[in-house]
């Protein structure tokens, strides 16, 4: 079981769980409790019923950047990440990453961008798997011909976030 430190960060479409290991970020999300549980699962941690404040850097960084971000004061963050997974998952969210705020990429090209122009359904898989929403900016890849495509927040945040 790896130390994880998790807390609330508040959003303009409400509260996000956060967490962060040592090494730096590991998660941030606004999904169902469900996926919460996987998530953490899938970071060797157990899903608390309430998730307790903590005081850790990583974590009081990332609130202020989010904040700055949401007041339209960043359009890039500087926290540490900490994303465990495949490789291909880490090179597909490190190409994430590389996209610039404002700019969206379908999933395609994305796939291309990473090497293999016909993983693009590897592609989708690789970004619903992200732990990290906002940070590592999946809600940037799009569907050909510019549809929404589908994210773990709601299309509906997909979309403003698009629109942020």
């Amino acid at each position: 079981m790896r130390e994880l430190w998790t807390t609330t960060i508040d959003g303009p479409f409400g509260p996000m769980t956060a967490g962060a290991s040592e090494r730096g970020v590991c998660l941030l999300s606004f999904g169902s409790p469900d996926r919460l549980r996987r998530e953490l699962s899938g970071l060797g941690a157990e899903c608390p019923d309430t998730i307790p404040a903590a005081d850790h850097p990583h974590l009081a960084r990332l609130a202020l950047e989010i904040d700055q971000y949401f007041d339209g004061a960043r359009a890039t963050f500087s926290v540490p990440l900490d994303l465990p997974g495949t490789a291909w998952q880490r090179r597909v969210w490190r190409a994430l990453t590389e996209i610039p705020c404002g700019r969206t990429l379908t999933y395609g090209t994305l796939a291309a961008h990473v090497g293999n122009a016909r993983a693009a359904r590897a592609v989708g898989l690789a970004n619903g798997a992200n732990r990290v929403a906002i940070v590592v900016p999946c809600h940037r890849v799009v569907a050909t011909g510019g549809g929404l495509g589908g994210y773990a927040g709601g299309l509906e945040r997909k979309s403003w976030l698009l629109d942020h």
